[in-house]
């Protein structure tokens, strides 16, 4: 084959730093409009953003040269940076340091943007970690329940107890691979 074709759909989403409520209704209209400006800027196609006061959803069709871990990187760090400066009073507001990302097929993207866009009233009976869990689950990703929100105890956030036990672990959990295996430098931490 000559050429190249691609159609690359993918589904992000990731809460804020301890699902607190910073996007405000008042807010997010902005927000959400912000981060398809930064997929625009870097090749890509905002499909359809949105979320609640805890979470964000973005559908983006990617080109294959920019991984998923770079457009994370991009809409998280972007937003963030600008969240900050239009917003001085949320200088407190912070990501989460992780996120989900799954491919979506051409004749699945419709029902994503429908579930994007009634995030509210999807959220009346849910809260985001039931939708997240649901989501990994569906895409067939394992995962460790224990890890999924950050470390078990927050005793173990201590930088020093994390170097002692797992030198390479750098203060982060290592992610579970598609095996199911967790590292066995983090298990030591269990």
């Amino acid at each position: 084959m000559a050429n190249t074709y691609t159609s690359l759909y993918y589904h992000f989403t990731f809460s804020t730093k301890n699902r607190e409520l910073w996007i405000s209704q008042e807010i997010e209209s902005r927000v959400w409009e912000y981060v398809g400006g930064i997929a625009r800027k870097h090749g890509m196609t905002a499909v359809q953003i949105g979320g609640i006061e805890d979470h964000i959803h973005a559908l983006v069709l990617s080109l294959p040269t920019i991984a998923p871990s770079q457009i994370a990187q991009y809409l998280k760090g972007g937003s963030s940076k600008w969240i900050h400066e239009e917003f001085p009073r949320l200088r407190g507001f912070e990501w989460q340091d992780g996120y989900g990302a799954f491919t979506v097929g051409k004749s699945s993207v419709p029902d994503v943007i429908e579930y994007i866009r009634n995030q509210r009233e999807h959220h009346r009976k849910k809260t985001f970690q039931e939708e997240y869990l649901e989501l990994l689950k569906k895409h067939d990703v394992d995962y460790d329940k224990r890890y999924v929100w950050g470390m078990i105890q927050s005793s173990l956030r201590d930088p020093v107890a994390i170097s002692t036990c797992a030198p390479d672990l750098k203060g982060r959990p290592k992610l579970m691979r598609r095996s199911g295996r967790v590292d066995p430098a983090l298990k030591a931490l269990v």
